[in-house]
């Protein structure tokens, strides 16, 4: 009372006061909820792409998008109750949108995106590998992977929304996008 104190001002607010825990912590749920959103917006805008079909740089890129996003949401807050709301705070997102997607086809289809045909009747399709970032070299190594040594092999290959591709071969044998991991095959 009666003294002036010294205005501090954040990126485009006020910095809560050190006696303000409430106010500093619902800053780490509105930071971490701003940056699931970006994050998610993000992954989506990069496409479709297993982890084991990242380059290296790409692999490299997500790791330090982790600590990027962590400085970002906890921004001065290293304590255990700031680190665990940030999490819970993501646990929640990702928990609200697979409801969603779960409840409501066309949310499904807004999140997760459709499959995608890539080879038609042995033809490549090369407007859909344009619309989702793949070669013709990237195509041809996951049929060899699955069997198929030729693309006029393949009655149809579709892109699924989860990154991988599914085969269809000429003579009605299908190869799943689950069974390509099966050492079986």
């Amino acid at each position: 009372p009666g003294q002036d104190r010294p205005v501090r001002w954040g990126a485009s607010r006020r910095i809560a006061e050190p006696g303000d825990k409430g106010a500093a912590l619902m800053d780490i749920v509105l930071r971490a909820t701003a940056m699931f959103f970006i994050l998610y917006g993000l992954l989506r805008l990069l496409g479709k792409r297993e982890l084991s079909q990242m380059t290296p740089f790409e692999l490299v890129t997500l790791i330090v998008l982790g600590d990027l996003i962590q400085q970002g949401v906890t921004h001065n807050d290293f304590s255990l109750t700031g680190a665990t709301l940030a999490i819970v705070t993501f646990a929640f997102w990702g928990i609200v949108l697979s409801w969603a997607s779960y409840l409501s086809p066309r949310v499904e289809k807004l999140l997760e995106g459709e499959p995608r045909v890539i080879i038609r009747h042995g033809e490549l399709l090369a407007d859909n590998l344009r619309r989702d970032r793949l070669t013709r070299a990237e195509i041809e190594s996951e049929m060899r992977l699955a069997g198929y040594p030729r693309i006029r092999d393949v009655a149809w290959a579709i892109l699924e929304t989860n990154g991988k591709i599914s085969f269809i071969g000429a003579d009605g044998a299908s190869v799943g996008a689950q069974d390509r991991d099966d050492p079986a095959l």
